[in-house]
């Protein structure tokens, strides 16, 4: 079984720049490892936070498809607000 994230570079960085896609139903993301560079990236804050709750979901190899490219990930790290159902911010290593 094979798990697609579909996700999208995000260009501004930032505190307030991760409020706003926060605010309009997206989830900042970031992908490292490999010895490449870290991409930042914008997921689907709905899609992420059902996908969440599936065990798979957090011990298989993903497909990552970053504007059509594909890559193989883990989840590394997720953080949840402490209270509100919003998944804050996710963080993928490349497998």
């Amino acid at each position: 079984m094979t798990i697609e994230v579909i996700a999208t570079k995000r260009v501004v960085e930032g505190t307030g720049a991760s409020r706003r896609l926060r605010r309009a139903g997206q989830t900042p993301a970031v992908v490292y490892g490999a010895g490449k560079d870290a991409v930042s990236l914008t997921l689907d804050h709905n899609a992420m936070y059902h996908a969440l709750k599936n065990e798979a979901f957090h011990t298989e190899v993903l497909d990552l498809i970053i504007d059509g490219q594909k890559e193989q990930v883990k989840v590394a790290a997720f953080q949840n607000h402490p209270f509100k159902q919003l998944v804050l911010h996710i963080d993928f290593i490349r497998a």
